[in-house]
């Protein structure tokens, strides 16, 4: 691929002509610096486009230049997918004036939104015309969905509705040489040669820009009922998302893996939030159902409970009465990552499995990480589609920064063992820059190379997110 550019002052100056001022950022250390603070990248300038054409337009300049783009939504990305820290400094596009509502069919369940519109808007949107978007994560306020569908998000609700990816219907993408391409359809049957967006969703702004998406609403249930419920280890947790399916069939919207080390966690960090139970148990499930009609969603789960109890998959648990009490949960689950990031981990790990294989992993996860130190594991996440969110933390009274070295062979020894039992290093997050090496490392080699062959062929100059999901070529 030809070697890239720097942005320089002719190229600034046809951005100037072709954008008004209101596109262009003075500040861009926002737009530079990773959520979690451990990656840093560079910007020779952000711009901000408000349409379709206008993104199409900066992408055709640049390609011309040969200078990087940095595609940019909310900035909530966890794998450095936004940040560019290496090469010429590159032009940050900005999705963040494009919040346009373009449409919302209620008869169709389909609602077409701007790339830049917040996820936490399109399900505001939707429940104004009481209807459900169902892709729910604890960044959706920040997060856009341009950005959700260039990763693929997943969340909470993955186990009923499908990810990101299941939830559109089609997309209008602006690609480097200016060209846009629409495939903005609301069918859902559509049969006419390979589904490029299918391909552009999870590229992560390497093949070119989403611009525009149709997504699927849903009914909204009329019945909620949620539940924290202790049970004795993982493999009782399957075999209790069995039993939840016996008796409320697809109407389990989520079924959430819960640590002791979590709670344990939230109390050192977060003391505000009310925790349940004292001690913390080992093991947790949050579950939730959502019901239609006149369902009486809490009765079946105390049924579920009971049934549980008798066959000794469960040992104690809360079932909210009202709620401001489901909320109360569901606000336990999402504190997680935030004490986790208060304690600091060694390594982070967002690793998806089998369902039959998780209880084995998670006991030789948990094994052999003991033979490496003293460290503590916090294991949770969205057990019901098999995606752990697996962290380790340096031992207790000992700061993360003494443990640093660690983190390599860590994550190599978990990846190692994913890859055994048949599981992905990424799960929801991306392959981003952080874990290229993983892909090319697990990664079968064939699959490598029909990507990078798609990449030259969307993306010959290079200019595209140079560096994520694969390796720059030079």
């Amino acid at each position: 691929m030809p070697e890239l550019a720097a942005l320089d002052a002719a190229l600034t100056a046809r951005l100037r002509e072709i954008l008004p001022p209101a596109a262009f950022r003075d500040d861009t250390t926002p737009y530079t610096e990773e959520l979690r603070g451990s990656y840093r990248g560079q910007a020779g300038l952000v711009v901000a486009p408000g349409s379709a054409q206008e993104v199409a337009q900066v992408l055709a300049l640049a390609n011309d230049a040969r200078v990087p783009v940095v595609p940019y939504g909310g900035g909530t990305g966890l794998v450095a997918g936004q940040v560019m820290p290496e090469g010429p400094a590159p032009l940050v596009l900005s999705l963040e004036r494009m919040t346009r509502i373009r449409q919302i069919l209620p008869e169709e369940n389909v609602i077409t939104v701007d790339a830049g519109v917040p996820v936490e808007a399109i399900q505001q949107a939707a429940a104004e015309h009481d209807r459900l978007f169902p892709l729910s994560f604890g960044a959706q306020g920040t997060a856009r969905i341009g950005g959700s569908l260039s990763t693929n998000a997943g969340g909470a609700n993955v186990l009923r509705y499908g990810t990101t990816r299941e939830l559109c219907l089609g997309l209008e993408v602006a690609l480097p040489d200016g060209r846009v391409m629409n495939t903005l359809t609301r069918l859902r049957k559509d049969n006419t040669g390979y589904d490029l967006r299918d391909l552009m969703i999870g590229a992560e702004g390497t093949l070119g820009v989403i611009t525009g998406a149709a997504m699927k609403l849903f009914a909204r249930p009329t019945r909620r009922a949620t539940a924290l419920l202790v049970t004795p280890s993982p493999a009782a947790a399957l075999k209790l998302l069995s039993l939840a399916r016996v008796h409320a069939g697809e109407q389990i919207t989520a079924f959430e893996l819960i640590s002791g080390m979590g709670l344990r966690f939230i109390e050192a960090t977060l003391p505000d939030i009310r925790r349940p139970f004292d001690p913390a148990p080992e093991w947790m499930v949050l579950i939730e159902f959502g019901l239609f009609g006149e369902a009486d969603a809490e009765a079946l789960m105390e049924e579920l409970f009971a049934a549980a109890f008798e066959a000794e998959l469960v040992s104690d648990g809360i079932i909210a009465q009202s709620e401001a009490q489901a909320d109360g949960l569901w606000q336990l689950r999402e504190a997680i990552p935030e004490a986790n990031r208060a304690i600091g981990a060694i390594s982070s790990h967002d690793i998806s499995l089998p369902l039959s294989a998780l209880p084995e992993f998670i006991d030789e996860g948990r094994a052999r990480l003991a033979e490496m130190g003293p460290y503590r594991l916090n294991c949770f996440g969205h057990l019901g589609d098999g995606n752990l969110h697996y962290n380790v933390f340096p031992p207790e009274g000992e700061a993360r920064a003494d443990h640093l070295a660690a983190k390599a062979p860590v994550m190599e020894m978990i990846h190692d063992l994913v890859a055994g039992y048949g599981g992905s290093f990424s799960a929801e997050h991306g392959v981003g820059r952080l874990k290229v090496a993983d892909l090319e490392r697990y990664g079968d080699p064939v699959k490598l190379e029909l990507m990078r062959g798609i990449k030259r062929l969307f993306d010959p100059n290079g200019i595209m997110n140079p560096g994520a999901v694969l390796r720059a070529e030079s």
